[in-house]
């Protein structure tokens, strides 16, 4: 990442241009830990004794404003080491829904991590008991219902996530599908083609890291290989055609996070971004935040920055979120009183 990927937490969320009114959307691409807040992160350290390098809360706010990639990765992960028992997933759990409410998300398919907590020493029944307790009732306070996508470190051994599938079980329900996340470029998908259909003999939905920072071939892998019904990211599959006509042929959902892609150099600007080449393409493409609080805004701000880079017309902004949802893993009768409510928005 590029020192211009911190000041991106600027200008994706205040422009001279008139604002976007936020549609009904469904959120299908958010790391709960990616949304942790300096002001949180600084609360959450007090409350468990931990002692970061940012001595006070302007400290560490300030350091959200990274160099580099290893600047943003050395403060993801210190970060990470403040979340220790239940409250502090269920606390980081309620400030992103109270956000994505605000910015027009109603049902949220969340990514988390075990690996990174277990690995740590932090029980798994401590992440996942903390988050339900703040999905449980999430659709009554908020008006966000809200599943978990357990994804895999790629970059640690795959005999883990094998052994993670089992686990599992008390939590389905809460728990909808299984995803690969972490560094991509020299972990291929079909390293964890075990896991995957370990998962599916599970009953649970698959989805996967794919070309951001991978070649194509990862798409076509995770595609043959892991049998995903989504594609998380996915920008790079522009480069191959017959790829391209194959997500558009099956309609295979990509869940593209603009602000993110810019961050961490994948694109070189908004400006540049592959999202309405995709939209002319045909692609069920859909718009996500990705890691928020490090990389400039939630999903409406996404949306908008995004809009405003490229033109994206009403017609196409109202597009992205019925793609939204048509790509969730939502019920057909949940789907179609959502779509309902963007046809309402988009046309009142």
């Amino acid at each position: 990442m590029s020192a211009d990927a911190g000041r991106l937490r600027s200008p994706a969320m205040s422009s001279s241009a008139p604002s976007l009114p936020a549609l009904p959307t469904a959120e299908l691409h958010l790391h709960i830990e990616g949304t942790l807040e300096p002001e949180l992160a600084f609360q959450l350290a007090r409350r468990n004794g931990v002692r970061l390098r940012h001595p006070d809360l302007e400290s560490l706010r300030r350091a959200y404003s990274f160099s580099d990639l290893q600047s943003f990765l050395d403060l993801y992960y210190e970060l990470t080491g403040v979340l220790q028992q239940p409250q502090d997933f269920t606390d980081l759990a309620e400030a992103y829904l109270t956000r994505a409410a605000a910015q027009g998300v109603r049902h949220a398919e969340v990514f988390v991590d075990p690996q990174a907590h277990t690995g740590r020493g932090v029980p798994l029944e401590v992440v996942m008991d903390g988050l339900a307790e703040a999905f449980r009732t999430a659709e009554q306070r908020h008006g966000v219902s809200a599943q978990l996508i357990v994804c895999f470190l790629r970059d640690r051994d795959p005999a883990e996530a094998e052994a993670l599938v089992p686990l599992l079980r008390p939590w389905h329900g809460l728990v909808v599908g299984v995803g690969l996340d972490s560094a991509e470029v020299g972990f291929p998908p079909e390293l964890f083609e075990r896991a995957y259909a370990l998962a599916a003999d599970e009953g649970l939905h698959r989805v996967a890291h794919a070309g951001e920072e991978g070649p194509p071939a990862y798409v076509w892998s995770a595609l043959d290989a892991l049998g995903v019904e989504r594609i998380d990211h996915g920008i790079r599959s522009m480069e191959d055609p017959s790829l391209v006509a194959r997500l558009r042929a099956a309609q295979l959902p990509l869940t593209v996070c603009p602000l993110s892609n810019v961050a961490l150099r994948t694109v070189p600007d908004l400006a540049a971004h592959p999202l309405r080449a995709m939209l002319d393409a045909g692609l069920l493409v859909t718009v996500n935040s990705d890691d928020p609080a490090y990389f400039g805004g939630y999903l409406h701000d996404n949306t908008a920055a995004v809009s405003r880079a490229l033109g994206l017309t009403a017609a196409q902004r109202r597009t992205l979120a019925e793609n939204s949802f048509r790509a969730s893993f939502l019920p057909d009768a949940d789907k179609a009183r959502h779509l309902a409510a963007v046809a309402a928005a988009a046309d009142g």
